[in-house]
C-alpha cells in the first residue's frame, strides 16, 4: 500500500529534488539580486521541464518522437521569457532573466534524461556566468559602452525603492 502512494512512474523523486535544487541554485542568485525570475519561478521552470520530457521519453513508441516535446518546450519557454522582457525609455530590459529561463529549462531536460550531477554542474556554470560577467563589467570600463551604459544610466535615474538603502 505504501509503495503504490509513494511511486510516481515514470518520475523519480531523486530527480525531482534535483530539479528544485538546481532551479533554486539559479534562481537564489537572480532573487537575491532583486530580478523578475527568483527561486520560485526558477524551481518550477526546471521542474516543469522535467515533467514534460520525462513524460514523453516514458511513452515512447515507434511512431512516437520525444525530441519534438523537448522542440515545443524550448518554443514555449521562449513565450515564456519574451513576457519577461519589455523596453522603457529605449531600453530592453529583462533579457538576462529570459536567457536565464530558457538555461534553466535546458537543465530540466538534463535531469530528464538522468544527468543529476552534470544538471548541477550546469546550473553553477549558470550562476558564474550571471555573477562573472558583472564582477567583469564592474572592472573594465570598456564593457559598459553602448546599451550597457544607457541601461545603468536609465537605472540611475528610477526612483529607489523603499527597502533599498537600507
Amino acid at each position: 500500500m505504501w509503495q503504490e502512494l509513494v511511486d510516481i512512474a515514470p518520475f523519480r523523486w531523486s530527480d525531482i529534488l534535483m530539479a528544485v535544487v538546481c532551479g533554486a541554485i539559479v534562481g537564489l542568485e537572480r532573487q537575491l539580486r532583486g530580478k523578475p525570475v527568483g527561486i520560485r519561478t526558477s524551481a518550477l521552470v526546471v521542474l516543469g521541464t522535467y515533467f514534460f520530457v520525462a513524460s514523453a521519453l516514458s511513452v515512447t513508441t515507434e511512431n512516437s518522437d520525444p525530441s519534438r516535446i523537448i522542440g515545443q518546450v524550448v518554443t514555449g519557454v521562449g513565450f515564456l521569457g519574451a513576457g519577461v522582457m519589455m523596453s522603457r525609455d529605449g531600453v530592453v530590459i529583462g533579457v538576462t532573466s529570459a536567457a536565464a529561463i530558457w538555461a534553466l529549462a535546458s537543465i530540466g531536460v538534463v535531469i530528464s534524461l538522468h544527468h543529476d550531477y552534470t544538471a548541477l554542474k550546469l546550473s553553477l556554470v549558470v550562476v558564474a556566468v550571471l555573477t562573472g560577467v558583472d564582477m567583469l563589467e564592474a572592472s573594465f570600463q570598456s564593457l559598459r559602452r553602448g546599451v550597457h551604459q544607457r541601461y545603468q544610466s536609465w537605472r540611475q535615474r528610477l526612483p529607489k525603492e523603499p527597502w533599498e538603502g537600507q
